[in-house]
């Protein structure tokens, strides 16, 4: 195997780190129960070590003096019975108990680790979501988590156990016979590299299996949400063998792990049974040929602790692999708790204000006018009006450092204008208004909101002011009034249902069987696109934004529905600064301002009637010399 497959096959690149970071996760939330695990671990343990000790006792001291007696009194044998049934019977509740409050453990701590995972999630950037496939990230709250709890509620305890176990038996033999003592030494020494050796070679895949299942788990889910598309263009051959390509890459990394994994435990078990045969011999004629004092009795407790030995050994065989497995899926947990969050450096908020004869002041009531409230360094604090006015000022920008999608983007759109975008796919149409909210933050010149650098705006804030309503619609689980209200939580039902009228949207709610109340799933199965998009314009409405984005947002839209929404749009967009990108030059003639756009640069701008009248690329699209693409 080449060292860069090697590589690619490592599971935890750090073990230790990892383990660490776990283990810190328990011990802050549940420390005291810990504690109690390693108390009933200690009860356990010396509950078999002594019941085996004990049976030395019973079979020298109460059952050897009874043979050939004629009339044997077996009250002692009874009491010594009864003895170890109490020692046993307590290392039964001390493990059961142990074994309950791992689960607990076990259970809480992944919920601790999925809370972690979906808040830090909830603070990175668009653009980790747009390099990740969703089903990788999803991998990572199921099967990585998952593999964390089989992780902490079997295998941990039971190597814990089996660490004390192999510890407190070792010493218990040593008590009994040192030459015996050192055969098992000998065979454990044996065990312990097959160990190594064995879980070495598997460990190398599991990491890569985790890998595989996320990628697989990725495409299960694009093909599920394109499965239109997909039989639309015939492309289910293609899909079929694209996945069986990565089901293959999954079945050989798992196939290369579990190999090794599954051999382990007969392998183990083999060697186990060889010790002990040899161990019986041995002892056996110590025993005979007088090489030692050992007695039936001491023979017999010796080779009880050897099955005792053999336990935790057996025990560190079947979980370690479940470790190792456990510890590549931890590593990409942390790697996304790790992932660097959204960078907000901004200090200007928005507020409500009410207006007084000074200018504003704050108000902890909703009032409906809201400004920018401007901290300065020397302590004094300035309010400025949210109106809309959005300017770029020489703004180049680029998804990398070595391509800019933007050069030199000059623009300015005043409170109550209307500005569109129209050109060709990849232009950058939507790439300005990902720029508007700082989805993404540019590499050069200056973007300015009400005259404030929206660099100097908390992200939060800044979206609040922005109403936003995609090509590509998104509906929640839930009811449709829910699903409105989500652009405004404190909305109340009266203004929901005036938000939907303004899309729109009032009529085919009411014709639904509970209106407002009709519960939706699966993003909104059942519905037409062109009702979710009403319902996604109903949610921006609802918002009651000063600024309005509208990418393609009729696009899905049959035409005599885009006529009604229009009139409903026409209502929204009053008094607010909006910007349109559309695909269908009917829905921008109305526009302030006109903006074609080409390979990242603004080549013309203008009205309707003065764009159509310069004859250039506009023209070309309104006359249909020169189709979008």
């Amino acid at each position: 195997m080449s060292n860069e497959t090697k590589k690619t096959h490592r599971g935890s690149q750090n073990p230790i780190q990892t383990l660490k970071r776990l283990f810190s996760y328990m011990v802050k939330n549940y420390r005291w129960q810990l504690i109690l695990v390693m108390i009933f671990i200690l009860v356990s343990t010396y509950a078999n070590v002594r019941g085996s000790l004990f049976l030395q006792v019973v079979i020298d001291d109460y059952i050897t003096p009874l043979i050939g007696v004629k009339d044997p009194n077996f009250s002692g044998l009874l009491k010594a019975i009864i003895t170890m049934a109490f020692i046993y019977g307590t290392g039964i509740l001390a493990n059961l108990f142990y074994n309950l409050l791992m689960v607990r453990i076990s259970e809480g701590t992944q919920k601790l680790i999925r809370d972690d995972m979906f808040i830090h999630m909830e603070a990175l950037s668009i653009s980790y979501f747009d390099s990740n496939s969703d089903g990788d990230v999803m991998s990572h709250f199921t099967n990585d988590t998952d593999t964390l709890r089989q992780m902490i509620s079997q295998s941990i305890p039971n190597l814990l156990a089996a660490s004390v176990s192999f510890v407190s038996v070792f010493i218990a033999m040593f008590s009994i016979s040192v030459p015996l003592t050192l055969v098992v030494i000998v065979s454990v020494g044996i065990m312990i590299l097959t160990i190594r050796t064995i879980a070495g070679r598997s460990g190398r895949f599991f990491g890569a299996q985790q890998k595989s299942l996320g990628k697989v788990n990725g495409y299960i889910e694009e093909m599920m949400h394109g499965q239109k598309v997909v039989k639309i263009f015939n492309h289910e051959e293609k899909a079929i063998e694209e996945f069986t390509t990565m089901n293959e890459e999954l079945r050989q990394n798992a196939t290369q792990a579990n190999k090794y994994a599954n051999s382990l435990m007969p392998i183990m078990m083999n060697l186990l049974n060889i010790q002990y045969v040899l161990l019986a011999i041995i002892g056996g004629l110590f025993s005979v040929y007088g090489v030692s004092d050992l007695t039936i009795g001491m023979i017999a407790s010796f080779l009880q602790l050897s099955r005792s030995l053999n336990m935790p050994i057996s025990q560190v065989s079947q979980q370690i692999n479940f470790v190792i497995m456990a510890l590549a899926g931890a590593e990409r947990i942390f790697k996304l708790i790790d992932e660097r969050p959204e960078v907000d450096e901004g200090y200007v908020t928005l507020v409500n204000v009410v207006r007084t004869e000074d200018g504003f002041e704050e108000s902890v009531a909703r009032t409906g006018l809201w400004a920018w409230k401007h901290p300065h360094q020397d302590g004094s604090v300035t309010y400025t009006e949210l109106t809309g006015d959005v300017q770029f000022e020489d703004v180049s920008f680029g998804y990398n450092a070595n391509t800019r999608v933007l050069k030199d983007i000059n623009l300015y759109g005043r409170p109550g204008e209307k500005i569109a975008f129209v050109g060709a796919t990849g232009a950058g149409k939507t790439t300005i208004t990902n720029l508007i909210n700082r989805f993404y933050d540019i590499q050069e010149g200056k973007i300015r909101y009400d005259g404030i650098n929206v660099k100097k705006i908390q992200k939060a804030s800044l979206r609040r002011s922005l109403g936003i309503v995609l090509q590509d619609t998104h509906l929640f689980t839930g009811t449709i009034r829910e699903n409105i209200r989500y652009g405004n939580l404190g909305a109340s039902d009266d203004e929901v249902i005036e938000a939907a009228r303004l899309a729109n949207a009032q009529v085919f709610i009411e014709n639904l069987p509970d209106k407002y109340d009709t519960f939706i799933t699966g993003d909104g199965e059942g519905l037409s696109q062109g009702q979710r998009q009403l319902l996604a314009i109903a949610r921006a409405a609802i918002a009651n934004p000063p600024v309005m984005i509208l990418d393609e947002a009729t696009s899905s839209i049959d035409t005599r529905t885009e006529k009604h929404v229009q009139q409903g749009m026409d209502q929204l967009m009053k008094g607010r600064t909006v910007f349109v990108i559309a695909h269908r030059l009917s829905t921008i003639q109305n526009s302030d301002v006109i903006m074609v756009m080409d390979h990242g640069r603004i080549i013309e701008r203008g009205t309707h009637d003065d764009l159509v009248a310069e004859k250039g690329m506009y023209y070309q699209l309104y006359t249909g010399k020169v189709e979008l693409d």
